[in-house]
């Protein structure tokens, strides 16, 4: 069916649902194992999985023939931007919280792709495809801060060759839980999918087939009332990488709903405040530009919303 990914392999743990030992083997997760199945792109054995609910035996083959994406074209909206920084090959935009990079499923517009096609005239590199026209990175939509995006082909392939290296400048202001001892320090470990939950990233063993390497340098720049501003530079970027790291060594962003745990303490503070996301910003984006060569270095403040976190939390000594 189809020109797309066709994903073979064995059962490896009889007696599971169908649909929780396919996402196990595989990156697809449940939700999506069910709608193929109910397409009918499953093959169980020799035969088309009816039910999501049965239960193979080990050994028993499989095959999912998952078809290729279509993205719809991004639309060009009227959406205000705060530009930082713009010439003919590059831009780069100090995103809100909120705002997602680019349309996917749930959210087909109002994007920060959206914008960015009304605000260059639709002159974006193309490299990204229709659905993400000069997307060389992005940052998650209740994450504020620095992006760059690409306007020119070159400044794009420039760009994505300066992230393989590791090579650009990247620091991140965020409000934790506790005080991390030591104050500063490294966190290095595989990030890729949980083994609990699909829909989450973790920490891997190291020895670990799954997952990428990843690498971020902490130092704590306040103490707060049971919190503190730490900032966070990245040496990698891998998928909500610094979220997955402080969280793992006991110190989750404050109101991330999905690596923090509920704080009975935090949470009529929150509710005051209003604040409903994890308390992250990008505040410094440094790079060579692709095209002139010249190092361009770029910092934002702090956003009033943490602003206002870290002030009702306090200061201490």
């Amino acid at each position: 069916m189809g020109d797309g990914n066709v994903i073979r392999g064995v059962i490896e743990d009889g007696g599971q649902r169908l649909d929780k030992a396919l996402a196990d083997l595989t990156d697809l997760s449940r939700e999506r194992i069910k709608a193929l199945i109910g397409e009918g792109r499953v093959t169980i054995g020799k035969t088309l999985a009816k039910s999501t609910s049965m239960k193979p035996v080990a050994g028993t083959s499989f095959k999912i023939d998952v078809p290729e994406a279509a993205p719809a074209e991004a639309a060009a909206q009227d959406i205000p931007l705060n530009v930082v920084y713009e010439d003919d090959d590059l831009i780069v935009v100090d995103k809100p919280a909120g705002m997602v990079v680019h349309p996917a499923a749930g959210n087909p517009d109002g994007t920060l792709v959206n914008a960015l096609l009304h605000h260059c005239a639709g002159q974006l590199s193309g490299i990204g495809g229709v659905a993400r026209p000069g997307i060389v990175h992005r940052i998650d939509k209740d994450t504020s801060g620095l992006l760059v995006v690409a306007k020119s082909d070159v400044a794009h392939e420039g760009l994505a060759k300066q992230f393989a290296e590791h090579s650009l400048e990247r620091a991140y202001k965020a409000v934790v839980k506790g005080h991390p001892t030591p104050p500063s320090g490294t966190i290095a470990g595989m990030i890729g999918r949980s083994d609990r939950d699909r829909k989450k990233m973790a920490v891997l063993d190291d020895n670990s087939n799954r997952g990428k390497h990843a690498v971020t340098h902490f130092s704590t720049l306040a103490r707060l009332d049971g919190s503190a501003l730490v900032e966070c530079r990245l040496e990698t970027g891998r998928t909500h990488q610094i979220r997955v790291h402080m969280a793992s060594i006991g110190h989750a962003l404050i109101g991330d709903p999905v690596y923090g745990r509920p704080d009975s303490r935090l949470r009529p503070l929150l509710q005051r405040l209003s604040f409903s996301r994890q308390a992250l910003h990008a505040a410094i984006l440094g790079f060579i530009h692709p095209v002139s060569g010249d190092r361009l270095h770029f910092s934002s403040d702090i956003p009033p919303d943490m602003r206002e976190l870290i002030d009702a939390l306090g200061f201490r000594d």
